[in-house]
């Protein structure tokens, strides 16, 4: 029938048929294979031709990512693990708590600047050498810190510490965006932010159980063999991600800073024979791809923070980590105050917003990745889970962001209600619970903000994290440093009240971002389109110079071998310029 459509197309018919129009063209799309208005959800999973994402199996980006998730547990726990005996470390050392507290305020001080060295190394040289400089600095701090006994000596220690470790937070998030295509982000992020997020409220926990028994400082003993452990299995195994280096995985490292120590020594064992094809490949491949070691450049991450819809995302989350980590920071003396409770008590208070915390990182991820495919069906999307999404047309900040508004007001509910249960001093299983509801929303909700942030500088996502970590943690040590302040004068319940309420206030920021954002998004873009082309061009001007200054210079050394051997051929006798005779050749009488 000539007016009916078809009820099974063969590919060969349907070759150089055009895509039926949709609501979110795509020129890739080819229904030659999959009639999109019959079966939508194969439609989403069609593949568009092009080189894949990454070539990581994925076994490797599951080890990876494993690995990055126990690093990630490094910076946040050294940040709290020794909240349960301030009181001790006050005593010991003969300073106030206040003086205690301060150990807290330059920690973070140093936390929020660390990122931004490490970030922009980290996207320069390779994520290999950024971790290992910034654990080996950690392991030398803690090393010092178990050995100090005066004041002094544990605030510059600290700092030092927070140096070394703060490092790894912009790098964990960076190699997610190395492996993971956006459509899977969400569900890797989960992960690593179950490391990040899980530090700050059990570590607490363990610093109550060393402490008690063991002493305040065998806590930075522990701190050390935990990460020398984690060490050796990185340095021997994991691969180099960062993808100026390597590409999507398909590039071999050259530098030897960012080879698996298997790797460099198996090069060495087995070189390429001298003069054959592989050994030229390999050093044309190694000028190609080699990174150029230079000083970080901390001002990059600065630019992040000035670009208006990451500036407005950043601010945000930093409102909602506020929340977060002045719980954290005041959980263990509240507790003690009004329940009695000693270090090791004090310590397992802190067990059920662990736990929210671990259930919050793994569940958003898959909320994450479920509300992008929901919306990657509505619009006709194809996702691509081997080359990944062109997001230049997708709403990639609606994606992530309507997520947060349910979870995030069910978490100032929950902040509210446990400032009330502390100030009238319930029965200890009230702020417990609630405890585990806020560590479950407004600590997920600030894992769901950071997973936008990496979406939307794809280009530095080190450098990107280090900018929401620099503001976050000046924001942080700041707020730390008068919360005392604030609970004298007003109390547990209005304070915990207030926070809560300023979030709320800030919460239209979500709206400019979803229905703005991706205008913003699109500048972005065309700005760094126009810098990579001003900087080919230059490129293409100095190789082009080069030749002409190779050229010349091998005319100019022909010229002078050529007047050379004339020269050569000549010879001034008394005066008079005769030409030298030829070897050989028999001299006449």
């Amino acid at each position: 029938m000539s007016g009916s459509r078809p009820s099974s197309v063969s590919s060969k018919a349907s070759v150089g048929r055009e895509p039926r129009p949709g609501p979110y063209p795509n020129p890739k799309l080819d229904d030659s294979d999959i009639d999109r208005d019959r079966d939508p959800e194969a439609a989403l999973t069609r593949a568009p031709s092009g080189p894949v994402y990454t070539t990581f199996t994925p076994t490797t980006r599951k080890w990876i990512v494993t690995m990055i998730t126990f690093a990630g547990f490094i910076s946040p726990m050294t940040a709290n693990i020794y909240f349960p005996v301030l009181d001790a470390v006050a005593s010991d050392l003969g300073v106030s708590i206040s003086k205690a507290n301060m150990t807290l305020t330059t920690y973070m001080i140093m936390q929020a600047f660390s990122p931004t060295l490490y970030g922009d190394f980290g996207d320069a040289a390779g994520r290999r050498p950024a971790f290992i400089t910034s654990f080996v600095v950690y392991i030398c701090a803690n090393l010092g810190l178990a050995l100090q006994k005066n004041y002094a000596a544990l605030l510059v220690l600290r700092m030092l510490q927070s140096f070394g470790s703060s490092g790894s937070l912009a790098l964990c998030y960076a190699v997610v965006a190395d492996v993971a295509v956006s459509a899977e982000r969400g569900k890797y992020m989960g992960f690593v932010s179950a490391g990040i997020n899980v530090g700050p409220s059990s570590s607490p926990v363990v610093g109550g159980v060393i402490g008690q028994y063991l002493g305040w400082h065998a806590i930075f003993r522990f701190c050390l063999i935990y990460t020398a452990v984690w060490l050796v299995p990185y340095v021997l195994f994991v691969p180099e991600t960062c993808r100026n280096v390597v590409g999507n995985g398909s590039t071999k490292p050259t530098a030897w800073w960012n080879m698996t120590l298997l790797e460099f020594v198996r090069g060495r064992r087995h070189p390429p024979l001298p003069g054959s094809e592989e050994e030229e490949e390999e050093k044309a491949e190694g000028r190609k791809t080699r990174p150029k070691l230079r000083f970080p450049n901390p001002f990059n991450t600065l630019r992040v923070v000035f670009n208006p819809d990451l500036g407005l995302l950043i601010s945000y989350g930093t409102i909602v980590y506020l929340v977060f980590i002045l719980i954290c920071a005041t959980l263990g003396t509240q507790f003690a105050d009004r329940y009695g409770y000693n270090q090791l008590q004090t310590g397992l208070c802190y067990l059920p917003y662990g736990i929210g915390c671990t259930v919050a990182a793994v569940v958003q991820g898959r909320i994450l990745d479920w509300n992008y495919r929901r919306l990657a069906k509505k619009m006709g999307m194809t996702i691509d889970y081997k080359r990944g999404d062109d997001l230049s047309k997708f709403p990639i900040e609606k994606a992530r962001l309507q997520p947060v508004i349910p979870i995030l007001g069910l978490g100032v509910l929950a902040t509210i209600g446990y400032a009330w249960a502390l100030e009238t001093t319930t029965h200890v299983a009230g702020p417990l619970v609630l405890l585990f509801v806020v560590g479950l929303c407004v600590t997920g909700s600030f894992s769901l903000v950071n997973t936008l942030v990496v979406d939307l500088y794809p280009e530095a996502p080190a450098t990107a994290v280090a900018a929401t970590n620099l503001v976050r943690c000046l924001c942080g040590a700041g707020a730390t440093a008068f919360i005392d302040a604030m609970l004298q004068k007003m109390g547990v319940g209005w304070t915990f009240t207030f926070w809560p309420l300023v979030v709320v206030v800030f919460s239209p920021i979500i709206y400019v971002l979803m229905t703005r954002g991706p205008g913003w998004r699109a500048q972005r873009k065309a700005r760094f389109q126009r810098e990579r082309e001003r900087e080919r061009k230059e490129e293409k001007e100095r190789l082009a110079n080069e030749e002409i200054l190779e050229g010349s210079d091998e005319s100019s050394a022909a010229i002078v071998e050529k007047a050379e051997e004339e020269e050569g051929e000549k010879r001034v006798e008394d005066g008079i310029p005769v030409i030298e005779r030829k070897k050989g050749e028999s001299s006449s009488s």
